[in-house]
């Protein structure tokens, strides 16, 4: 009678399946490390792009700074001169000057800063955690809170602006300023003839004057932030140049 015998498989040794821990191990471990190093990869190369971005912007900023440090300090003499000729003893003499002082005191489009934040905002809605240095990430923060007070003073220009115009009705014809406003509302031309002031009580001048003072105060005060923060806007540009190796 034939006998069957069965085949029997030998024995895996534990240190079989300790190296196939390992093995599996290893492959997951390396694969986790790819992946990270991929993602931290990606994160520094967003990282480069933001700072890029923020110093194309910071750029920009300064050089509306230098325009409006400039302006202001046109517009602070002209201030002063509108206030002097109206408050002397002849002012109807000097009511075509007076006109173009008046109606370029008001405007503020040349003199109004408005900052380049676009990369800011996008940092601060959750991209500042790329940013890995924290003294660069400090130094942006304290750049953002800058540029928010400079808004704050710029709308609290306009307020007073409005207080001005408000006065403006009791020293001035405004059909004369019409004429010298283009089809675009920019000053285009001097005016012809002999513009005519309004007959305007004591009164009445010192509340223009208050509203006047007011105007050329906070125009020194914004001029003076511009001048702190165009500093503030280098500083931080040469952080970032040398941290990160920019031209």
């Amino acid at each position: 009678m034939e006998v069957h015998h069965h085949a029997h498989t030998a024995r895996k040794k534990w240190t079989h399946y300790f190296w196939e821990f390992i093995m599996l191990f290893l492959a997951v471990f390396c694969g986790f490390l790819a992946e990270y190093q991929l993602e931290h990869k990606i994160e520094k190369n967003r990282e480069r792009q933001f700072i890029n971005s923020l110093v194309n912007d910071i750029k920009s900023d300064t050089a509306r700074l230098n325009t409006i440090i400039f302006n202001r300090t046109v517009r602070e003499s002209r201030l002063d001169s509108l206030e002097l000729l109206l408050n002397s003893p002849s002012p109807g003499n000097y009511a075509k000057d007076i006109y173009l002082f008046a109606v370029t005191a008001a405007r503020t489009n040349i003199i109004r800063f408005i900052p380049n934040d676009g990369t800011i905002q996008q940092l601060k809605s959750g991209g500042l955690r790329l940013i890995r240095k924290h003294h660069v990430a400090d130094s942006i923060a304290k750049y953002d809170v800058t540029i928010r007070f400079l808004s704050r003073q710029g709308e609290l220009e306009e307020t007073l602006i409005n207080d001005y115009r408000e006065t403006a009705p009791n020293i001035f014809d405004a059909r004369i300023f019409d004429q010298m406003l283009d089809s675009n509302n920019n000053v285009s031309r001097l005016l012809n003839g002999d513009p005519k002031l309004l007959a305007f009580t004591q009164k009445e001048l010192q509340h223009w004057n208050y509203r006047m003072y007011s105007m050329k105060a906070l125009n020194k005060a914004i001029r003076r932030d511009a001048r702190v923060f165009l500093r503030q806007a280098n500083n931080l540009l040469e952080i970032l140049k040398e941290e990160y190796h920019l031209e």
